[in-house]
C-alpha cells in the first residue's frame, strides 16, 4: 500500500528553522521529522512512499539522493578520484518525490499525487507530526466501515495547566492534562480513490471543503487514537519533541 506524505508547506510558524529548510526536514534527534514519520510507516510494513514537494523541495531531494553519504562513513581517494560509501543502515524504501507547486493548497497537493498513488486504498499524512498510532488497527477500522476516508482523531495535551473553578476557588489543578473532550484532526488518513472527486483543484484546502463535504455525505469516519500524538508547528513543539526523543521517544516503535 502506498503512503502519501504532504511535505510542501512553508511552515511560517516555525520560521526560525524553515527560513533555510522545509519543515519536514527540521531535525529531531539528528534526523528530519520526515524520516521519523517514514520509519513509523515502515515499521508496519508500508515502505512505498510518495512525497508531495513544494517549498524548498530541492532540500528533500538532496537528502534522499545523498542519504548514504550523509549518514554513513565515506572513503575518498583523491588520487584515484573515487568515493566509496561505508556501512550505513539500509532502508528498503521506495520514495517518489513529486513537485506539487510551491503555493498549492493541501487538497491540491493530494490531487496532484493521484497519478502516483495507484488505483486502490492508500494512506496519507502530513510531514510534520509523529505518533504511536497502530497502523494495522487503523487499516482494520477503515476496511470495516466501507467509507471513503478515515481520519485519525487525537486529543493532544494542553499547553497550559487546567483550572477547575467554583465560586472563585480553584477546586482542581492539573498540569497540562490530556484534554478530556474535543477530538482534532491528527492526519494519519486512510483513503479510497473516490476521495479525489471531492477536491476541486490546486487552491482547495483539504481540511475545509473536501473534509466538510465528506462528513456531510457520511463518507468520513474517525479512528480514535488515545495514545501519543504530537505535531511540530512551532519552535516550542520542536523543543518538546527533542526532549521526548532524549527521554525515549514514545513514537519510536522500531528497533
Amino acid at each position: 500500500m502506498k503512503v502519501g506524505i504532504l511535505a510542501g508547506g512553508v511552515g511560517s510558524r516555525l520560521a526560525e528553522e524553515t527560513e533555510i529548510r522545509p519543515k519536514p526536514m527540521v531535525e529531531i534527534g539528528g534526523m528530519p521529522i520526515l524520516w521519523h514519520i517514514m520509519r513509523h510507516y515502515a515499521h508496519f510494513g508500508h515502505k512505498d512512499f510518495v512525497v508531495a514537494l513544494g517549498y524548498k523541495g530541492e532540500y528533500i531531494k538532496r537528502f534522499f539522493v545523498d542519504y548514504c553519504a550523509l549518514y554513513g562513513n565515506l572513503t575518498v581517494d583523491l588520487g584515484q578520484g573515487t568515493v566509496e560509501a561505508g556501512k550505513v543502515e539500509r532502508v528498503d524504501w521506495r520514495v517518489e518525490l513529486v513537485d506539487t507547486g510551491r503555493d498549492t493548497a493541501t487538497g491540491g497537493r493530494i490531487k496532484r499525487l493521484a497519478p502516483h498513488l495507484g488505483e486502490g486504498t492508500f494512506m496519507l499524512t502530513w510531514g510534520d507530526g509523529v505518533s504511536d498510532v497502530d497502523l494495522d488497527a487503523l487499516l482494520r477500522f477503515h476496511y470495516s466501515h466501507g467509507r471513503l476516508v478515515t481520519v485519525t482523531a487525537v486529543r493532544p495535551r494542553a499547553r497550559f495547566g487546567r483550572l477547575d473553578i467554583a465560586n472563585d476557588k480553584v477546586v482542581r489543578f492539573a498540569e497540562k492534562p490530556q484534554l478530556e473532550e474535543g477530538w482534532i484532526n491528527g492526519a494519519f488518513f486512510v483513503l479510497e480513490p473516490g476521495a479525489f472527486d471531492y477536491i476541486d483543484g490546486d487552491d482547495t484546502a483539504w481540511e475545509v471543503g473536501p473534509m466538510e463535504r465528506l462528513a456531510e455525505d457520511g463518507q468520513l469516519m474517525a479512528y480514535r487514537h488515545e495514545s501519543f500524538w504530537q505535531c511540530m508547528d512551532t519552535l516550542r513543539d520542536k523543543v518538546l519533541l527533542e526532549k521526548l526523543w532524549q527521554d525515549g521517544a514514545p513514537w519510536k516503535l522500531w528497533d
